[in-house]
């Protein structure tokens, strides 16, 4: 009884160690897309998005260096480049969004979307079993992302021009953060964190073609470019918490936590940038963030 009794503290202490790790996550990355949603509206967006990028893999290399990892095989190195292909998707739609758009809005829709689709992968292809409350959550989706597109002009612009990065940016970004969590969950935990690194070089790789047409914005700033590279850092930070996260928690509790980050740029959005959200928009915010807490309570 008293070895059982010890196992079972140790899983509970895991878990609870999973729940703080994927809400570092979380903060982390509101942090940082506050920021690069800012950065974004400066300097060209897939520049802002390429630097990151190669902030986030010199961070990724520097930690997977100094971790420890007993084996690193094909698969785990595939899982990782899948999980940067994400990313860099994610990313460069996030970014091209928010320097178009309203950070408010455009963040939580790919967030929770990303949730959504993140559980329904689970289902479909690691054999997860959502409970019904989980399942009202996803459902709730649906109506909350309409209420948020269908926002009226509130901040300035008209309606069509402030819901075009919701239809089209904020969706294209959620498949892209389903692909990077559900794909470096798939790394084995001997491997360290080289699938971080090797994501990050992928990301790198993919974005270099978009970037290149803008190669003169390199020579803007070199502040703006710092500021870029911390950005991606941080991202990877972010990432990298998270995948410790969920090699001690399940994937779908550790998907829905470290995808409460919109909180944070969303906050700030309103607080400091004053951006305006109309009636309909927050109603569909408030359902956003009620599908993000069905979701996890399931």
């Amino acid at each position: 009884m008293a070895v059982q009794a010890a196992g079972e503290g140790d899983a509970g202490h895991s878990e609870r160690m999973g729940v703080l790790l994927a809400l570092a996550s979380a903060l982390c990355y509101g942090f940082v897309d506050f920021a690069g949603g800012l950065l974004s509206r400066r300097v060209h967006f897939a520049v802002v998005t390429f630097l990151g990028q190669c902030g986030g893999l010199l961070l990724a290399l520097a930690a997977a260096l100094l971790a420890p990892a007993e084996a690193v095989r094909a698969s785990d190195v595939m899982w990782g480049a899948l999980s940067g292909a994400g990313s860099a998707m994610a990313m460069h739609f996030l970014n091209r969004g928010v320097s178009r758009g309203a950070m408010s809005v455009v963040m939580p829709v790919s967030a929770v979307t990303g949730v959504a689709l993140s559980v329904w992968g689970g289902v479909f292809f690691l054999g997860d079993r959502p409970t019904p409350l989980a399942w009202v959550g996803i459902c709730v989706t649906v109506p909350a992302l309409w209420l948020v597109s269908a926002g009226g002009s509130g901040g300035g612009g008209s309606a069509g021009a402030r819901s075009t990065p919701v239809l089209t940016d904020g969706p294209a970004a959620s498949l892209g953060v389903a692909a990077q969590y559900i794909a470096l969950a798939q790394a084995d935990p001997a491997s360290g964190l080289w699938p971080v690194a090797v994501g990050r070089l992928a990301a790198v790789l993919l974005l270099l073609p978009a970037t290149w047409r803008h190669t003169s914005e390199f020579r803007r700033s070199a502040g703006s470019a710092g500021r870029a590279v911390l950005i991606g850092a941080g991202a990877a930070l972010g990432l990298i918490l998270y995948l410790r996260a969920v090699r001690e928690q399940m994937l779908a509790v550790a998907v829905v936590l470290a995808s409460l980050y919109p909180a944070v740029p969303t906050v700030l959005a309103l607080a400091v940038l004053r951006e305006k959200v109309t009636r309909v928009q927050a109603a569909g915010l408030v359902s956003s963030a009620a599908a993000v807490i069905l979701l996890s309570l399931g």
